[in-house]
């Protein structure tokens, strides 16, 4: 009923997976949006996008959602769109973040709803209570809610140890 020349519909039963895709990406944009407000390059984004994309699955697929939900639309393709449309509300609100911008001056001029600062707080306390690794959106947390200045979380993200890529991304699929 939906599908026409304009509108493309594709299905997908995974309801956990496609819900969280669909909220969690907020978080992942207000990140990119703030490294972009730092003056962070592209190869800084696609890295926070990507690694961001690993932080969803983790926990999407220790919640019960199937991992590969999130290598489609309600996943990966709404991760991309929000994060690099200047018209995304997330994207802008991590924009003025980086800037230096109070996240009361920031909510306050956008006029709208940022999903991401509450999913943010969300994400943060389900990766806890199910142990779940999630260094972009901790960050993002302190920078958020404990007043952790932009910079400084960059740092702590950067200064990590390091790890094999594909041994952390896919861990989840191995549990």
């Amino acid at each position: 009923m939906f599908i026409n020349q304009n509108f493309r519909v594709y299905t997908n039963e995974d309801l956990t997976g496609v819900e969280l895709g669909g909220s969690l990406k907020n978080v992942i944009a207000l990140a990119v949006g703030l490294a972009e407000g730092l003056g962070f390059g592209d190869n800084a984004k696609a890295a926070i996008m990507t690694r961001g994309l690993a932080e969803i699955t983790r926990l999407g697929t220790r919640l019960g959602a199937d991992p590969l939900t999130f290598a489609g639309l309600s996943g990966l393709g709404d991760l991309i769109a929000t994060c690099t449309s200047k018209h995304s509300r997330n994207w802008r609100a991590g924009f003025q973040l980086g800037q230096g911008k109070p996240l009361q001056t920031v909510l306050d001029d956008m006029g709208m709803v940022v999903e991401g600062v509450k999913t943010t707080r969300a994400m943060h306390q389900l990766a806890a209570s199910h142990e779940i690794e999630v260094p972009i959106t901790t960050a993002l947390y302190d920078v958020i809610f404990n007043g952790e200045h932009p910079e400084s979380a960059s740092e702590q993200l950067m200064g990590r140890l390091k790890k094999h890529e594909s041994e952390d991304f896919f861990k989840h699929l191995k549990e």
